[in-house]
């Protein structure tokens, strides 16, 4: 089934979305990365649906979207480093944790830091919009039950989420993988987790910058529990050969095969057609009739990054 986009569809979803979340209720929205799942952010019961339907620990912050650069500006402070990647990568898929100011109205069960807050300008019309017609910023992390796949279209949708929350059809995502989370607080900027923007191409505009690969980061980012963005069957990567039962999710051209299904992310080996396909083929995949999916090995640079990282963490075991 096609998606929805004719402009009657979007103008009647626009009005019902902003009624809905003036009531302190749940959208579910598109974004360039992936569906979001929103709520007022100056509305601590709002915040609390969010945690709860989704089953999300509360350590595991949320990030704040907003419409322009100035109305992040009237709830943070802006220092050098975060004033220079705002004005190259927004509006787009980067997430800066910045430090509110004393005069916010952003709840705080936002974040499980009651000062710092992940902030972003959505690069998406749908969410655009949404975002122009009310007068508070929107949280919204992906429109996934905790620890499961993000959603790229509203097929991936799990149906707990899918009967309960009112959704907009907005297509297929543009990246397919959550925005670059960058740690700004500070003269000290860090990279807290990998997303569609690279830390190649953040290093051209912030040549400093590095990856905070401490495990204990006091939880500033969503996305890092050590289990994360997993399918229900079991998942195996950087393969050297595809078992019996297993659907394969290939990768550029090799000798792998699998003898009931197969997707390959990027037959010419471009990564940023591998990140727009991961997701979605992880979910297509991800059926009880396979005994799990074997996913052949990714290039370690660039996007290859991104999604190695969220391979590793839908292997990873929870009590690790």
């Amino acid at each position: 089934m096609k998606p929805i986009l004719d402009k009657k569809y979007i103008k009647n979803a626009l009005k019902k979305a902003k009624i809905i979340l003036h009531k302190g209720e749940l959208v579910i929205f598109p974004t360039e990365t992936v569906y979001g799942i929103g709520a007022n952010a100056t509305n601590p019961i709002a915040i609390e649906r969010i945690y709860r339907i989704k089953k999300r620990p509360h350590n595991n912050p949320l990030i704040c979207h907003f419409q322009n650069l100035q109305k992040i500006q009237n709830h943070f402070e802006m220092n050098e480093v975060a004033n220079k990647l705002a004005e190259y990568f927004w509006p787009g898929p980067l997430t800066l944790i910045l430090k509110k100011k004393s005069s916010s109205t952003i709840c705080t069960n936002v974040s499980n830091n009651k000062e710092l807050v992940g902030c972003r300008i959505p690069n998406n019309p749908i969410a655009n919009e949404i975002l122009k017609s009310v007068p508070f910023p929107i949280a919204a992390p992906s429109a996934n039950m905790s620890t499961k796949l993000s959603p790229t279209n509203i097929k991936h949708l799990d149906n707990k989420l899918r009967d309960k929350v009112f959704f907009i059809d907005g297509g297929d995502s543009h990246f397919g993988l959550e925005s670059t989370v960058i740690n700004v607080s500070s003269n000290d900027p860090t990279i807290l987790r990998y997303g569609s923007v690279t830390i190649e191409q953040l290093k051209k505009i912030v040549p400093e910058i590095y990856f905070f690969n401490k495990k204990n980061n006091n939880q500033l980012s969503p996305g890092q529990q050590i289990k994360h963005y997993s399918p229900n069957i079991p998942l195996r990567i950087n393969v050297k050969k595809v078992f019996e039962g297993e659907a394969l999710l290939n990768f550029g051209k090799n000798n792998l095969k699998s003898k009931i299904f197969e997707l390959n992310l990027s037959p010419s080996c471009d990564l940023n057609e591998a990140g727009k396909n991961l997701y979605n083929y992880l979910h297509l995949l991800d059926k009880n009739e396979y005994k799990g999916i074997a996913v052949a090995p990714i290039p370690n640079y660039d996007l290859g990054k991104t999604i190695n990282d969220r391979l590793n963490r839908a292997i990873a075991n929870d009590s690790s």
